[in-house]
């Protein structure tokens, strides 16, 4: 093989890694699938955001309507805030419901839009009143435990039946 050649193919394969690794920082970011169509802003205010992030994608039967574009925290309310990019192409109506839901049982987290019945529809600056926080592992294996030892301490002490004669004392 020819310098020449050589160069090229070693010139290819690094060209090539580089675009590989592009791609892999894009999927890294959750920027792969950016859209350049236009959007509007919508607030929703949760209890508990759990491991929600920025980016992560907003959708409705399935299909990606928007995407989380910040997550702070209302000290009026006393509650996460949630914005939400809208893509205009898709009009909600102003009763939406919007929910935390995770990706499988450890996937990524997302925030899933159920329409309302409403005839006026969301605008920007609009509100989602109606929501429902994450789920957190944590805190539903906390009450199986606690339920669990809850019930086994009452089940080793009994407690009479209402209305039953007390023990007899032992004769002396």
């Amino acid at each position: 093989m020819t310098r020449e050649k050589t160069d090229f193919w070693v010139g290819l394969f690094i060209l090539l890694g580089l675009l590989a690794l592009v791609f892999l920082a894009l999927r890294a970011g959750n920027m792969s699938s950016f859209s350049f169509a236009p959007t509007y802003r919508v607030q929703a205010y949760f209890d508990n955001v759990g491991g929600l992030k920025v980016r992560a994608p907003v959708k409705s039967s399935g299909v990606v309507v928007g995407r989380v574009a910040s997550i702070g925290f209302d000290n009026q309310r006393f509650q996460a805030t949630v914005t939400l990019d809208l893509e205009q192409q898709y009009a909600f109506p102003t009763d939406t419901s919007a929910s935390i839901l995770t990706s499988g049982l450890l996937g990524e987290q997302y925030i899933g839009l159920t329409p309302g019945g409403e005839d006026k529809n969301l605008a920007d600056g609009g509100a989602i009143e109606f929501t429902q926080s994450a789920v957190v592992l944590e805190d539903l294996i906390s009450k199986f435990l606690y339920n669990s030892a809850e019930k086994e301490g009452s089940a080793a002490a009994p407690s009479p039946a209402p209305g039953a004669a007390p023990a007899p004392e032992a004769a002396h």
